[in-house]
Formats: C-alpha cells, structure tokens, sequence
C-alpha cells in the first residue's frame, strides 16, 4: 500500500514499506535548503546577468542598468546558465523535486541513488511533479558519480549530502566534484559520535577527538567544518562557510569551495586544539598554526603553546584534549542577512517559516571571533549556585 505526501510545492509517493527512508521531521531542514539555494542562486546568476525571482518579488528587484535586459528565473523554471545541481542520496527524491519547483535559477538537477527501488520511485515522483525538465534520476553510486564528473569536467555548482549517518565516506569526492566557488550541503546525523559519546569513532571518521560538554553540538559543527577543509586542501582547495546549523538530531552546514594554493596554506591557523577542564568546565583554544602580516603578504609558521597550564588555573582539575575544530567563523552574516531579507519580501513559503526566521535571526546575532560557549545552568552549577533567568543577566 502507497502514501501520497505532500511537502512544500512537492507531493511524492511513498510506500509504506522501509526500503525508501524518508523522515518528516527533516522538513526544517530541507526549506533550510530552499532558502539557502535560493539565495546561492541569487548570489552566482547576478553576474552572468540573470535575475532571480520569487513570488511577491517581481517589483523589487531594481530597475537594471541602461542597456541592459536582464533575464529572469523563476521557480518551476529551468534556466539557461543556471545552476547544476546534485542530490547524491537522493532517496524517494522529494528533495530534488522541491528545489525544481521552489528554487528559481536552476539550469538542470541529478538526483541520486545506489538502490534500484529507490530510484524507480524517484521517477515515478518526477513524473508525477512534471519536473522532467530539470530533474534526472539516475541509479548511481555517489562516490563514482562525483568522481566521474571531476573526471569528466562536469562539476556541479551545488552538492547536496543528506547520509543516513556519516557522510564521511563521501567528502573526499564532494569536494572534488563541487565546482569552483560552488555549494557543498552536508548534513551530519551522527551526533552520539561528533557530540562526544564515542570520541575515537570521530577521530576514525572526521580526523578529530570529539569532547562531553555543554558546546558539544557546537563543536560539532566545527568537526565538521575542519574535515571539509582537510580533505579539501589536498586537492589546493579550501572552504568557506556560508551558514552552519544545529537542529534536532543532526548538524548542517553550507560552505563554499575555493581553489588557491596560497590560501590553501592558511589553512593550519584556522584549525585549534580544544583544551577542556573536566572540573569547571572552562576552555581553551590552542590554533595549529600562525599567520603573520609580512609585507603584502602572509608568513605561515608553527604556533607556540599550549595556552594552559598542567593543571586548571580556576580549580586545578586536569583538561581533555579535542580537536582539531574549526576556529574560524561559522557563517557569513552577508549571506545570512539576504536570507532572511527574502523570506521577509516573500512570506508564505516555507511551513516552518517562524522556525526559520528565529534561527537564523538569532545566528545574525552570534559573536563571529568567539568559537564555543559557555551556559548560564553550567557557571551556576560550577559555583554552586541558583541559576538567575537569562532576562536578569541581561
């Protein structure tokens, strides 16, 4: 027996059976995706001429420079120049179909899976959306696709990877395969082992040592982070992120990926060691490497440490080492900024539109130069004292 689900603009069958996952509580983070595309489109047709347009924005866009004709992209369109886009695990392929029908400047889609049934269902929900245009299913590997589009220069603009579990295994293509200045989606749903319950299956996995404690979900965003710019450096690329979210069960972030070999050696003194008293709980960041001013440029050298004694300096208990993380900021407040400016031109198009504008207000808000965070519950307890309201602190 079917099920008809509807999500956003798309309705898919589903059948009841498991052998195609699909979880309704990632609808957050799949109108995430839309609006963060939507945007991304925004950002890389603009100079090829093309505009981007929602509903509700057809007279806002500015009038265009004389002489100029700029063309449109609409959703439900497929635009000529635009974007090539990737759903590598692509399951029933309701993901694939909300960013035809949602997401204006997209030139053509592959959505992909390894399992037969799936990707049967995927065209039967294509066909059934009248997406054909820009939508392809293909039964593939993800790791050979990705790679064969390196090999056959055909990269994507944008790659999506939403794993059931550790996308791990799938980093090295995707940043091969993603093109230049493109757009890697990564979710992460493995959040026992990045939120340190299993410290050395992250290290296995991510090339860091997760750690307890009150940033943990923090930390694993920057885990995350700082194995895409590992594997990225060893092709001289590295990665830029635009938007970086915990939510419910898994972390997501949205980076950009960049080619350069004299930014590539930046790389080290943006990844820190994390010093963590197991008593008090405070923290410490140790970078891995230094970047000095010299001249035009930047000298590149080893950092001088560790930044804490043997023991901790407020109650002298010992501290766990983590990492390496991401030290450098999680988002662009340029991008976030426009985001939330077209949910705010264009209301209505998301169901969890509130949901969507709290977060990323409250991600414009963030302190960019201060990686991990302490709670108010976690200096009370540490002081051994009655937690005051958030409102009485302020």
């Amino acid at each position: 027996e079917e099920t008809l689900i509807t999500e956003g603009r798309a309705t898919i069958v589903f059948p009841n059976a498991n052998e195609v996952f699909y979880n309704p509580v990632q609808g957050f983070n799949r109108d995430l995706t839309c609006a963060v595309l939507t945007e991304f489109a925004r950002l890389q047709l603009r100079p090829k001429g093309i505009r981007v347009v929602l509903p509700g924005e057809e007279e806002q866009g500015g009038s265009p420079e004389a002489g100029e004709t700029p063309r449109t992209a609409r959703p439900g369109e497929a635009c000529e120049g635009g974007l090539r886009v990737l759903e590598a695990l692509a399951a029933s392929g309701l993901r694939s179909v909300r960013f035809a029908q949602e997401v204006p400047g997209l030139g053509a889609i592959v959505a992909s899976d390894c399992s037969p049934r799936a990707a049967a269902l995927m065209a039967r929900n294509v066909a059934l959306n009248g997406v054909g245009e820009l939508v392809t299913p293909r039964l593939a590997d993800a790791r050979m696709l990705m790679y064969q589009s390196k090999a056959e220069r055909e990269p994507f603009d944008v790659i999506d990877l939403d794993p059931y579990g550790s996308p791990a295994p799938f980093l090295d293509a995707a940043v091969q395969a993603v093109s230049e200045g493109g757009l890697l989606c990564v979710t992460c749903t493995d959040m026992a082992v990045m939120a340190g319950n299993s410290a050395e299956t992250c290290y296995s996995k991510y090339g860091a040592v997760s750690l307890k404690g009150k940033f943990c979900h923090e930390m694993a965003l920057r885990i995350i982070l700082h194995s895409l710019d590992l594997r990225a450096n060893c092709y001289q690329r590295f990665v830029v992120p635009l938007l970086s979210v915990s939510a419910d069960f898994y972390v997501r972030v949205f980076v950009r990926v960049f080619t350069g070999q004299a930014k590539v050696k930046a790389s080290a003194s943006k990844q820190a060691l994390v010093f963590h008293c197991v008593g008090c709980g405070s923290h410490h960041l140790q970078r891995l490497g230094r970047a000095t001013s010299h001249g035009s440029g930047f000298k590149y050298s080893a950092a001088t440490g560790p930044p804490v004694g043997p023991t901790c300096e407020f109650c002298q208990h010992r501290h766990q080492v983590g990492g390496p993380v991401w030290a450098e900021p999680l988002h662009d407040p340029t991008f976030v900024e426009g985001i939330l400016a077209a949910l705010e031109r264009s209301p209505g198009r998301f169901s969890t539109e509130p949901r969507l504008r709290g977060m990323l207000s409250v991600i414009a808000e963030e302190l960019s130069d201060v990686p991990l965070y302490y709670t108010l519950d976690g200096l009370s307890s540490t002081i051994h004292s009655n937690t005051p309201s958030l409102l009485q602190l302020r």
